[in-house]
């Protein structure tokens, strides 16, 4: 049984109480209920379907979607008066207040943290996502993010890791986790993914990943971050869908390859590894229940119990609360799930309650005033700050830069956004951006036709793909324009493994055929990894965010007014010698 006067949790007699009290007075379904942590996905505060979802379910943790701060705030609200036992209601910031509602400001990319000096951007990420989380009513945070970038092919994790240095990923994450506590001592912090990802280029949303890693390269990287962080008195992991085969067969002699399964479903990784030889106390939970590297795995009847029985305390989501919640009583009943673990893990779920003094009814009331700090000036110049200090010079190899507009005026710009997966695309809003914060710099913006922006502008037509095979002789391209900015805006999300640069036509003038006729500088407003498909590219820049601030930053850089501060780190270059060139 957990121990709840040790680290992470530290109660105090009184908070003991309350924690036995209240596990006295629960029925089974009510213990079930705290296991799960469910997703409003429908904004807006309706009292009486709130309080019909609470008797139904019992659910230990909320998670909304959708919604902007004041609604939020009044609905995150309206669970905590509702719920019988105080929730955990949890935000997932990566970048700052941005992951909580539209308002929340974004500060800083991991990445973006990593390529700077120092802590201090991600001590500020940390801070901000603290305090404007905290102002909308949640008390966890799923933050940091402590995986390390060692595969350039992994687009999961690739800005959300703040390097491929394990003592620079564990100083920074330590440094987020700081603002956190500074901005809400009561708040609990989550470390993620454990075991560890960013070895391969798998998404667990679409497929079970694999830490590949002997045990002495696991230990010397990612077992060095997490136990970093658990002496430092971290209170949750949550535990990604990802396995850790050379740590498995150390654990389990003999194992066969078809019974290696991810660490939510693995016992010798959880209960042998995390809990008796690394000696974490605190509360774990599983990354979200949907995904792929889960479900993939084994029928969802016989994973929820698993994941129990393995070692974790709480299940990220549902997809049909009322079957799930039978999944796990089934287990319970016929044995499968005893009632020594089913103990241990409401134990710890009420004692990071009592922990983060959810057990004080005053202290789960927000301070009405404090989601005026939402977006606040301080917390915009935090992100100005980043921008300044860590946007990176990968390389400029001709030595192109700067640009300066009273010299260099007339600009060819190319922009390369993500493939539009919706009908509703009527054109994209950052290249709109980009083309203001040029002619406020200075230049003339000539802009490279896009495919999927004549469509949108003059719908479907023959005439859109004549005009993206449409070119210009070379001499008069070389004569109206003095270089080229090719601006990359891609990003991906559960939908494939492998994101890379895409033009929106076959054969179209924005292919970089530009580059061995006037100078080309290539930005990045996302992924740090776009040299492996412009390796001819001989100035590439990482602004880490398509964020207005950071384009005018970047811009500013281009033109000399301001120097580049970042450093960029081996994998910027993927593994290739062309692309050092």
């Amino acid at each position: 049984m957990v121990d709840l006067t040790k680290k992470p949790f530290y109660l105090n007699e009184a908070q003991m109480n309350w924690v036995e009290t209240t596990f006295a007075s629960m029925s089974l379904d009510e213990k079930i209920g705290q296991m799960f942590i469910l997703l409003k996905s429908v904004p807006g505060v309706d009292e009486e379907r709130i309080q019909n979802v609470l008797n139904k379910t019992h659910q230990g943790g909320l998670r909304w979607q959708g919604g902007n701060a004041e609604t939020v705030l009044q609905q995150n609200a309206a669970y905590q008066r509702n719920s019988r036992i105080p929730l955990l209601i949890a935000a997932n910031c990566d970048d700052g207040g941005i992951g909580c509602v539209p308002e929340g400001t974004f500060v800083a990319t991991a990445a973006e943290c990593g390529a700077g000096k120092g802590t201090d951007n991600a001590y500020h990420v940390g801070l901000v996502a603290g305090r404007e989380a905290s102002a909308i009513g949640c008390n966890w945070m799923f933050n940091p993010v402590a995986d390390i970038y060692k595969n350039w092919r992994n687009t999961i994790v690739n800005t959300r890791a703040f390097s491929s240095d394990p003592d620079k990923v564990l100083s920074n994450a330590r440094a987020y986790i700081r603002g956190i506590k500074d901005a809400n001592p009561n708040m609990a912090c989550t470390a993620k993914h454990f075991p560890g990802d960013g070895v391969e280029e798998l998404d667990q949303h679409l497929a079970l990943g694999i830490n590949n890693l002997s045990v002495e390269d696991w230990e010397d990287s990612f077992g060095k971050v997490y136990r970093g962080l658990i002496e430092d008195g971290l209170e949750t992991i949550m535990v990604g869908h990802i396995a850790l085969p050379e740590m498995s067969r150390q654990l389990r002699p003999g194992i066969k390859d078809e019974e290696i399964l991810p660490a939510t479903l693995a016992p010798e990784l959880l209960t042998d590894l995390l809990r008796e030889q690394i000696g974490f106390n605190g509360l774990i939970v599983t990354d979200a229940t949907h995904m792929i590297g889960m479900s993939a795995v084994c029928p969802r009847s016989r994973a929820l119990p698993k994941a129990i029985m393995a070692g974790c305390d709480m299940l990220l989501f549902a997809n049909d609360p009322e079957e799930d919640m039978g999944f796990v009583k089934a287990a319970i009943e016929n044995g499968d799930i005893s009632q020594e673990r089913l103990s241990d893990a409401i134990h710890r779920i009420l004692g990071l309650k009592a922990h983060l003094m959810l057990c004080d009814s005053s202290a789960i009331q927000s301070d009405p005033d404090a989601i005026k700090q939402i977006g606040s000036a301080e917390h915009r110049a935090f992100s100005d700050q980043a921008a300044r200090e860590c946007i990176t010079l990968v390389k400029d190899t001709r030595h192109y830069l700067p640009m300066d507009p009273a010299h260099m005026k007339r600009v060819f710009l190319v922009y390369c956004g993500s493939t539009p997966n919706s009908k509703a695309f009527r054109g994209d809003p950052v290249r709109k951006t980009v083309i203001e914060e040029l002619e406020r710099a200075g230049y003339e913006v000539d802009l490279c036709p896009n495919f999927f922006e004549l469509e949108a502008e003059n719908g479907v037509s023959l005439q859109n793909t004549l005009t993206m095979m449409q070119g210009m002789s070379r001499k008069q391209f070389s004569e109206t324009h003095d270089f080229v900015l090719l601006v990359i805006n891609v990003k991906g999300y559960a939908q494939e493994n492998w994101v890379r640069l895409r033009w929106s036509h076959n054969h179209s003038i924005e292919l970089p055929w530009y580059i061995s006729e006037l100078p080309t500088i290539a930005v990045s407003l996302n992924y740090t990894n776009h040299l492996v498909d412009l390796p001819q590219v001989h100035a590439f820049i990482n602004a880490y965010s398509s964020e207005q601030n950071h384009i005018r930053a970047a811009i500013e850089k281009i033109t000399g007014n301001s120097p580049f501060l970042g450093q960029a780190e081996d994998y910027v270059f993927c593994g290739r010698w062309e692309t050092r060139l």
